[in-house]
């Protein structure tokens, strides 16, 4: 669309100082008439832009120019300079050289960092923090990473994984990679990962084509369950399932369908509902649910 080129040419244009309309139609893969067309569009619109012809000339934007006075609004800038404070909460290299880049360019002063990203748990040491940058480089540079890992049956082991990409899902962020121990594609969830290395060993794998993330994030299959809950759960499960698996009843309870892995976490997770939750079916995972809640109710005898 010719406003988003329009917004990304004057970027551009600010980032290079000067180019020429050759370089800004290869760019944004237009002819030299269109771009040429956008100067005087942007120029009617208020935008001081200098054109010079001839050996050492090009296309470059009046010195001292704010964007604010002709062409954001007051909500894009701070849209645009809250997006380079998340870059630069996660510690993403170079973002906070944009961000003194961008912070001048409107003149006015803009909100102080709000934001901060750290993927370590609460009450962990500095030494558990890992940050963004890194992961970045270790996925970017193909390098290898090694760490501790508890799955979600708690069982710890040594992994050597090549990093292909780093996800945010349902709450938590995950690692995608090749796993040498199981010599299998696997998801990871940070959380879990302990002790994070970037190894100096490369590698030149890539993540195939559809590959199925689900399966990676449990390396088991999946089973169909409904689920039916109290009222007073009702809190808890649009933080927990998508919309399109809930169904409210008449009498003000809900009935879930999900697919879960049959497996240690699915059960956690199901007993943390309590007495709220009751499982239709799978009947494997009714037994299980059963038996688990009893040997619960032992303890207390």
């Amino acid at each position: 669309m010719q406003i988003e080129r329009l917004v990304r040419m004057i970027f551009y244009i600010v980032s290079h100082k000067q180019v020429t309309a050759k370089e800004l139609g290869e760019y944004f893969n237009v002819s030299t008439r269109t771009i040429y067309r956008d100067i005087t569009t942007l120029t009617l619109s208020g935008i001081p832009i200098l054109s010079k012809k001839g050996a050492g000339g090009g296309i470059s934007l009046m010195d001292g120019y704010a964007l604010n006075k002709s062409f954001l609004t007051t909500e894009e800038q701070i849209q645009v300079y809250q997006g380079l404070q998340i870059l630069q909460a996660a510690n993403y290299p170079d973002a906070e050289q944009a961000l003194n880049k961008i912070g001048a360019l409107f003149d006015q002063p803009l909100s102080d960092e709000w934001l901060e990203i750290d993927f370590s748990y609460w009450g962990s040491s500095d030494e558990e923090k890992i940050t963004i940058a890194e992961l970045r480089r270790a996925i970017t540079k193909k390098y290898v990473l090694t760490f501790e890992y508890f799955n979600s049956e708690l069982q710890r082991s040594e992994r050597k994984v090549d990093p292909l990409r780093l996800i945010f899902k349902s709450h938590a962020w995950y690692i995608v990679g090749y796993c040498h121990d199981n010599q299998a594609f696997r998801v990871f969830r940070l959380s879990r990962m302990k002790r994070i290395h970037v190894t100096v060993e490369t590698f030149e794998r890539v993540l195939p084509e559809g590959l199925s993330l689900t399966n990676s994030a449990y390396g088991a299959d999946y089973t169909l369950f409904k689920l039916h809950f109290s009222p007073e759960m009702a809190y808890r499960l649009f933080d927990e399932f998508h919309e399109d698996q809930v169904k409210r009843c008449s009498d003000g309870s809900f009935l879930v369908t999900v697919q879960y892995p049959l497996n240690e976490w699915t059960y956690h997770r199901l007993l943390s509902f309590g007495h709220y939750m009751e499982i239709i079916e799978p009947v494997e995972a009714q037994k299980e649910v059963k038996k688990r809640a009893m040997k619960i109710a032992e303890k207390y005898n």
